[in-house]
């Protein structure tokens, strides 16, 4: 498949635990482009069939009619592993990239993600990339952040476009700058990339609201925006629109029933806490909320949670849950449709994430 058919506009980042397949859907659904999965490790994928066929039943969407545009991501510094791990998976996906970036100390432990920068290791990552592009029947993508000194990333990457790759996203931060209290990405690294590189750039970095990606955009003049974790709490970003925290919930809770083990209970939980955190968790009952997320043992007790005390706490009424006990329950549907825009204003009391 050519670059040129996948749309790099906004696309959702690759995200521990995050990435699954519902939350993809939930994504693209309101305005995401593209999205990735999670870092996979290839090891794995060769050595443990049930980490090879969850993976492609995550990825496997085909049978259900769905044209859900994905990215593999791989991570590793063995060119062969790397590559017979995504033989296994190219047919599920419409790219695979080189996690360049990841700073946590198994990566450091393993030497990948970004512990593969320091100039000692080009000429292996450029032998990974090389392998990847010549070896797999979809484009092949490299998502890094910054080489230290800083000038060095528009060397690695002019090196690395030589080797094939189709699109690099940047993210503006060196492997020490793990949290945003470290300071922002620096956006002009993003720039001078795009200016020194022919193949499309992504910038990854800096995106708390939907202004920042069009300010993002004109500043760095990058070809696509990727954003994580501020769009774990409103998935709705690129839209431009802000959703009620409880239809989010319901809406991706509903799509995780759709599609059962492809996803664990507790990466559905995860969500949920994410989506009600980033408009009320300075709420005075959040942490309340939290407790009796993590104490559900299915899916059923969380739209219960969300539908009858997040709702009473919220000073609502209670309402259906979708699909199921529609008699047991007390719902005013007109109350909950004007309500839906209050998300922007009465319960705004955001903690951003990234």
């Amino acid at each position: 498949m050519a670059v040129e058919r996948i749309h790099l506009k906004f696309v959702a980042a690759p995200m521990v635990g995050q990435s699954d397949l519902p939350f993809r859907l939930l994504s693209c659904k309101h305005g995401a482009t593209l999205a990735y999965t999670q870092m996979l490790m290839p090891n794995r994928l060769l050595d443990e069939q049930e980490y090879l066929e969850q993976q492609l039943k995550d990825l496997s969407t085909v049978a259900h009619g769905i044209d859900q545009p994905v990215v593999v991501q791989l991570c590793g510094n063995d060119p062969d592993t790397i590559v017979k791990a995504g033989r296994k998976l190219q047919n599920h996906c419409q790219g695979i990239d080189l996690n360049l970036g990841c700073p946590q100390e198994h990566a450091r432990d393993g030497r990948f993600g970004a512990y593969l920068l320091g100039q000692s290791d080009w000429p292996l990552v450029e032998t990974i990339v090389s392998s990847m592009a010549k070896s797999f029947t979809v484009p092949t993508s490299v998502k890094m952040r910054l080489c230290q000194p800083t000038p060095k990333t528009l060397q690695l990457s002019r090196r690395l476009e030589a080797c094939g790759a189709s699109w690099l996203t940047l993210h503006a931060r060196t492997v020490s700058a793990r949290r945003r209290r470290q300071g922002a990405a620096d956006l002009n690294e993003v720039k001078q990339l795009k200016e020194g590189l022919s193949i499309p750039v992504i910038s990854n970095g800096n995106v708390r609201i939907h202004a920042d990606l069009w300010d993002n955009l004109i500043l760095t003049g990058a070809d696509g925006l990727m954003v994580g974790e501020t769009l774990l709490g409103n998935p709705y970003i690129f839209s431009g629109t802000v959703p009620d925290p409880v239809d989010v919930s319901l809406e991706y809770l509903s799509l995780f029933n759709q599609y059962p083990g492809v996803a664990s209970l507790q990466t559905a939980q995860t969500h949920v806490r994410h989506f009600i955190e980033f408009q009320c968790g300075r709420r005075p009952w959040f942490n309340e909320f939290r407790a009796a997320l993590s104490a559900t043992k299915s899916v059923e007790e969380m739209f219960h949670l969300l539908c009858s005390k997040v709702q009473r706490w919220r000073g609502r009424n209670p309402r259906c849950p979708p699909n199921f006990m529609e008699t047991e329950c007390n719902s005013n549907s007109s109350n909950d449709e004007a309500h839906a825009s209050d998300a922007l204003t009465g319960d705004l009391g955001i903690s951003m994430l990234e």
